[in-house]
């Protein structure tokens, strides 16, 4: 595993890196599907994965993962997918933000929307409503966890944006950054060859014998 500064300087390289970049490298493996950002569009969201198991409509150990809380964390919480309570909103959001954390995914619903939409603290969820959760357990912290059908573990890297959200373990990272690098400059050049109107389709390259 990384030390320290080296895994500061992937999670930041990260950072500036799209979502769909970073899938299409992943051999395909499933990813979060049904989540999608709350808060006022601000650049990519990446950091450590803080995870939280918890049952369906309780918030009860969001707020214990909160006191263990170190800056750069990302809070990911499995609730199951659940939407006919919340399970966080402005307060925790803004609790979380105050204390450094990178985000907060939740495989559930938010409340206080308005509020978290024109923060531009990064919160995803399914939905958002109005009723309140439990507050009685049980859950876990810091254990593997599945988020709209996407295994995440403790320590996992973190990455989010307007097309959802990403996460893949610190071990191999720095050659997926090179993997994804490597497709930014292909599309980058497709991109100024449409501009320059010289693009020729896949189909077109390959009944021309071009790879």
């Amino acid at each position: 595993m990384a030390d320290g500064p080296q895994e500061s300087e992937l999670i930041e390289a990260f950072r500036a890196l799209a979502t769909p970049l970073i899938s299409d490298n992943l051999a395909r493996v499933p990813g979060a599907v049904g989540l999608r950002p709350f808060h006022q569009a601000s650049g990519v969201m990446a950091g450590r994965a803080l995870t939280v198991r918890t049952r369906p409509g309780d918030n009860q150990f969001i707020h214990r993962a909160l006191d263990l809380l170190q800056p750069g964390d990302v809070v990911v919480v499995d609730g199951g997918g659940y939407e006919g309570r919340a399970l966080i909103g402005e307060i925790m959001t803004s609790v979380a933000a105050s204390r450094g954390a990178a985000g907060i995914v939740i495989d559930g619903a938010i409340r206080d929307a308005g509020a978290i939409g024109r923060s531009p603290f990064p919160c995803f969820a399914r939905s958002a409503i109005h009723l309140g959760p439990y507050k009685d357990g049980p859950g876990a912290i810091n254990v593997p966890v599945c988020i709209g059908g996407m295994v995440v573990g403790p320590g996992d890297i973190v990455v989010g944006d307007e097309d959802g959200v990403v996460a893949f373990p610190i071990d191999g990272a720095a050659a997926l950054l090179a993997a994804v690098r490597a497709q930014e400059a292909r599309e980058a050049a497709i991109m100024l060859s449409i501009r320059e109107n010289r693009y020729q389709g896949a189909y077109a390259r390959a009944s021309s014998g071009s790879h």
